[in-house]
């Protein structure tokens, strides 16, 4: 049998005994995600596993994407370009919960979540070593240093293949970690030892402990370096540490009952501001006099911290409320609480390079 012409290709080729090919259709390509603000604040959400995106110009959420489990601390590189996030499979266990009733750790969870900024992606989970709760990075973003809570370890992870490079034993529960401004030292808290653990980053060892006010949760530098200030929860106190003698040399006290957690240094030098949890407030100290000179209630259980670029501006994590404070420095105000994701912890606020 001949087949017919071209011009109807379908009917021929079922004349000739053959079958119509099937119709193809690709799928459209998906949308490239928006640029990301100018200015953006991240919020890690701990109860809810995932990451809130603001933009500082329009104060709203812009975006939200999963993380993982228990997302808390979080730095940004140095270019701006990528998030590091700690994750952690550890139960979380709130003020007045028995530790021995929660169930077992996942460990599988535990690692630092890497966030492309422009794509808006979680694009690997780097190994770290169990519950990591708080990240700094070197200051040419080459190394991540991670507080490993149930391990009493810091953990020194290279950002460019995800390798670790080495770990430190601290001090038990270590939370707060931060990078001198030299370079050369990271500074880590010890919870259960009332303690900061001073490491050489070169020697890879603790060079010192300096002893603090019990429970300490974070670190913040004179830009000079010159002077760390360390805030004791459970004491209601800030320690100053003389960095070159390594030692506690003033004991400022905030108050009785207030609850000292994060900390920020306006860049400047001349003020430091310290989030109080369940204080609800941010207290401002004058760094020449050593002496509170303002405080400002922020929201429930002020924790996470940051500063905008121009440094008129903080943002605090406000975890049982579920949302962001804006605090304007030169009122002294709350302009906006923003909500977000269940249990907002961690901040860090990005500007991008033009």
């Amino acid at each position: 049998m001949k087949c017919l012409p071209a011009l109807v290709i379908v009917l021929a080729v079922s004349a000739c005994g053959g079958s119509a090919p099937p119709a193809t259709t690709q799928p459209p390509p998906a949308a490239a995600p928006p640029p990301p603000p100018a200015v953006g604040i991240y919020v890690t959400n701990e109860a809810s596993g995932d990451l809130s995106i603001i933009d500082a110009a329009t104060q709203a959420v812009v975006g939200t994407m999963p993380l993982g489990k228990r997302p808390r601390g979080i730095a940004a590189s140095p270019d701006g370009k990528f998030l590091y996030v700690a994750l952690s499979g550890s139960p979380s266990a709130p003020p007045g919960v028995d530790e021995k009733t929660l169930p077992p750790p996942d460990r599988s969870a535990d690692g630092i979540g890497v966030v492309d900024i422009a794509a808006r992606k979680l694009v690997r989970v780097l190994t770290s070593g169990p519950d990591p709760e708080q990240v700094a990075l070197s200051h040419d973003g080459t190394r991540l240093f991670v507080a490993n809570e149930d391990a009493a370890r810091l953990t020194i992870i290279n950002t460019a293949d995800g390798t670790i490079a080495n770990m430190i034993t601290v001090g038990e529960e270590p939370e707060g970690v931060s990078v001198h401004p030299d370079g050369n030292q990271v500074y880590v808290t010890s919870e259960e030892d009332g303690a900061v653990f001073v490491v050489d980053v070169a020697a890879g060892k603790v060079v010192k402990s300096v002893k603090v006010g019990p429970r300490p949760r974070s670190i913040a530098f004179l830009p000079d370096g010159s002077r760390a200030y360390v805030p004791s929860e459970n004491g209601g106190t800030l320690s100053m540490i003389d960095t070159k003698r390594l030692a506690t040399v003033k004991t400022i006290k905030l108050g009785e009952g207030i609850r000292p957690m994060g900390t920020v240094m306006a860049r400047d030098g001349k003020h430091l501001y310290v989030s109080t949890g369940r204080s609800k407030m941010v207290f401002i100290v004058d760094t020449s006099t050593n002496a509170v000179v303002g405080s400002i209630e922020a929201g429930q259980r002020p924790w996470g911290i940051a500063l905008s670029p121009d440094g008129k501006t903080i943002y605090t994590a406000n975890g049982p409320s579920n949302d962001l404070s804006i605090v304007d420095l030169e009122t002294k105000q709350v302009t906006k609480k923003i909500a977000l994701g269940r249990g907002p912890w961690g901040v860090a606020v990005v500007e991008q390079k033009p």
